[in-house]
């Protein structure tokens, strides 16, 4: 699932997520409002029962109820079956919790539909962003705005947007209330809230800020921690465990100072909430007594305002709360937003199905990374027959995994910079799901996923079957290594393919890209870490099986290239020679001094 559309503001993609959870939310609403209005009416039941059963004030209940409970004796017979009074209290009481629970339930569905579905997008989206998106992004800031700044929006929606509401409501009819009790107390209460709503606000501009850096400082800490876990076996072929705890310490320092200088201005905000609700407690105990000694005030009623009261400063309160939580959601919304208005890779909609047989090739194809970034490929103009295998050699970083990465789109070839196509039609006109199924691409460093051996050989195929595995299996060299394993296909390879040696992850990945049957099939130094007998056995296996398939064979060791038909030679991104290995050693070139320097080292071993 991808989304096409640019959200453009905090709300839209809030919006969007709250598609299917919506009205859980509106029920968990709804459910609060009645729990609000059912804790009001207790305070009027006390107030009554104190100043008009037990004590001899008139009635400041509605005429209605009033002549309802004349109809059944009045005060008099309540004040003879005081039960009935405190029935009428618990069954208000279980209707509340009643409500409460369906408030609870229904904001819980509805959070966990609105995460599920926040996690499907986002997923969904990593999914179909470009490569080079990724070059630019660590996976530990992807993995933490994809967890962490979930849970946060999910805690921000769920609970504290749904308290925002109550507090209004509860703030309407606490004042609603007050004021028929006794206007200038109410004012009194009143004067406050401006003090407390200020304060919050001030608060929020600069703990939002706070949020947003110890958001980032988690996300380093987060991809140090990624880094060292997924080459662990770096950090220990060369004894950088001290180091590395170093490096992760320093990142833990700051992020632990930043969280104590959050803390420092969220102890500061709360205590200065306690200061103004203490303030405006007293200020209303002092002026209700002095109401009730000058008898301008009753008891009852003063009882019940001040219930009243706590239900309205702890809403007002609680809105420091939600302000805070604001700040920080939005900050986690915005690192979502980051994600989800990532550009995807997308089609043309009339872009081909279909990637006929035949040439590739490069018309004066030029690439750089950045714009303002070096050119790592420049006017290169080759072709690659059909069925025919390719050789191309060249130093590091003279782009010769950039040459074959452009064939099946994993970086894009700006139209101005040259085009490449095959059978004729440029790569650009096809879907990048075919052209990817056409084009098998066997990695240097390849990746296996924490599966079995049998899930990771199968992860490509369409279609698979146990002939086509094994022979696809016997290709790559591998059929005698899965025998001399215990479990065999059964064999569970661990997080990337950390049981397995070198050799075994090349060879493996090799018999997992043979699965596709792909017509084109790229080995980005894909035999360098098997040894020169297994990769001449490979090379005759694929020659004999894959006789119809075009075969690209990048590589520094010569032995791997010299049976292929053509080799190009790749210097600081031109192609200095080509031909068959037989040509290049009669050119006095580049091919055959490296010839010559590998001949040498093999008649030293």
């Amino acid at each position: 699932m991808t989304q096409k559309t640019a959200f453009e503001s905090r709300t839209s993609l809030i919006l969007y997520f709250l598609e299917g959870s919506k009205k859980y939310f509106a029920m968990g609403i709804l459910m609060t409002s009645l729990v609000s209005l059912v804790d009001f009416i207790n305070p009027k039941i006390i107030s009554y029962t104190v100043d008009t059963v037990l004590g001899t004030e008139p009635s400041s209940l509605p005429d209605r109820i009033n002549a309802w409970l004349e109809g059944y004796g009045g005060p008099a017979f309540l004040r003879t079956h005081l039960l009935y009074i405190a029935a009428a209290v618990v069954l208000l009481g279980l209707t509340g919790a009643l409500f409460r629970f369906g408030s609870q339930l229904f904001n819980v569905t509805g959070a966990e539909k609105l995460v599920k579905r926040m996690r499907d997008a986002l997923f969904g989206h990593l999914l179909y962003l470009p490569y080079a998106w990724y070059a630019e992004n660590h996976t530990g800031d992807i993995i933490q705005r994809s967890t962490s700044d979930v849970e946060t929006v999910k805690m921000f929606l769920s609970e504290q947007l749904t308290s925002l509401f109550r507090t209004v409501l509860m703030l309407v009819l606490a004042v609603g209330f007050m004021l028929s009790i006794n206007v200038s107390l109410t004012i009194v209460s009143c004067a406050f809230i401006p003090i407390i709503v200020g304060y919050s606000f001030f608060f929020h501009r600069h703990i939002g800020s706070t949020f947003e850096v110890a958001d980032e400082e988690e996300a380093r800490l987060s991809s140090i921690t990624q880094e060292n876990l997924t080459g662990v076996r770096v950090v220990r072929a060369f004894g950088r465990e001290k180091e590395e705890s170093i490096r992760f310490r320093a990142q833990n320092d700051k992020y632990t100072e930043m969280w104590i200088r959050l803390m420092k201005l969220l102890s500061a905000f709360w205590c200065t909430g306690d200061f103004f609700m203490n303030m405006q407690l007293l200020s209303v105990l002092a002026l209700g007594s002095w109401l009730c000694a000058a008898d301008r005030l009753t008891i009852g009623n003063f009882i019940a305002f001040l219930a009243y009261n706590s239900m309205l400063i702890w809403p007002v309160r609680s809105l420091g709360r939600v302000i805070s939580g604001l700040s920080r959601a939005g900050v986690s919304i915005d690192r979502i937003r980051f994600i989800m208005n990532a550009p995807v890779e997308e089609d043309a909609p009339d872009a081909l199905e279909d990637v006929p047989a035949g040439d590739i090739v490069f018309d004066h194809v030029s690439f750089r990374y950045r714009e303002d970034g070096p050119w790592i490929l420049e006017d290169i103009s080759l072709t690659i027959k059909e069925g025919s295998t390719v050789g191309i050699l060249g130093a590091t970083g003279y782009g010769k995994t950039t040459l074959a990465a452009l064939i099946d789109r994993m970086y894009e070839l700006p139209p101005e910079n040259g085009t490449i196509t095959i059978g004729g039609t440029d790569i650009r006109d096809f879907k990048r799901s075919s052209l990817r199924r056409a084009v098998g691409f066997v990695l240097q460093e390849p990746y296996l996923f924490s599966r079995t051996l049998k899930e990771n050989l199968l992860i490509a195929a369409d279609d698979p079957d146990e002939s086509s595995l094994a022979e696809c299996v016997s290709t790559a060299a591998l059929e005698e290594t899965i025998q001399d394993f215990p479990e065999g296909y059964g064999t569970f390879v661990g997080e990337r393919g950390v049981t397995l040696s070198g050799g075994q992850k090349q060879r493996t990945a090799i018999a997992q890209t043979l699965m596709k049957h792909s017509p084109v099939v790229i080995f980005d130094d894909a035999l360098s870490a098997v040894d020169a007998a297994t990769d001449a056995k490979i090379r005759a296996a694929l020659k004999k099986n894959l006789n119809n398939t075009t075969k690209i064979f990048i590589s520094h060791r010569l032995t791997t290239l010299m049976d292929a038909d053509e080799i190009f030679v790749i210097q600081q991104g031109r192609i200095a020679e080509h031909g068959s290995h037989e040509q290049l050693l009669q050119q006095d070139g580049i091919y055959r001094r490296i010839y010559s320097l590998q001949s040498a080292q093999e008649a030293e071993w």
